[in-house]
């Protein structure tokens, strides 16, 4: 041994060590996001594949910032991010499935005088666009 440097042994011992663990924590982030849209999805029994397409359709990207929607990144209403961490829907609701349902499919009816639209949503797809924002 020369003394200069790690010997070629423990480079690739921590190598496979840094590789295994960056496997475990990807493997934890795919696990708990797949939960956390599964359990969207009972919760407000709608199917979240849905909501980007519904997202656009209704013009939601235009006033919202939503993740994991291209595109989704206007400034008149509030984002959409972390809709499951929040307490209070809108300022005026609970922050349950139901609530969220109804408040995309009637905004006026928490408050006349919200800025967001009644859109003429379905209440099946504001529960796929509410399975859809549990699941972020």
């Amino acid at each position: 041994m020369s003394g200069e440097g790690f010997p070629v042994k423990i480079v690739v011992l921590l190598l496979v060590t840094m590789l295994g663990l960056a496997a475990g924590v990807l493997t934890y982030q795919v696990r708990d996001r797949n939960q956390r849209t599964e359990v969207a999805s009972l919760l407000a029994r709608g199917d979240p594949a849905r909501a980007p397409e519904i997202f656009r359709r209704y013009g939601c990207t235009g006033c919202h910032t939503i993740p994991g929607i291209a595109g989704a990144n206007g400034k008149v209403g509030g984002p959409l991010v972390d809709i499951r961490q929040r307490v209070y829907l809108a300022g005026v609701a609970n922050n349950d499935a139901e609530a969220l349902v109804h408040w995309i499919v009637a905004p006026s009816a928490f408050d006349a005088k919200t800025a967001m639209p009644d859109t003429g949503i379905s209440e099946a797809e504001a529960r796929d666009l509410a399975a859809y924002l549990y699941g972020q």
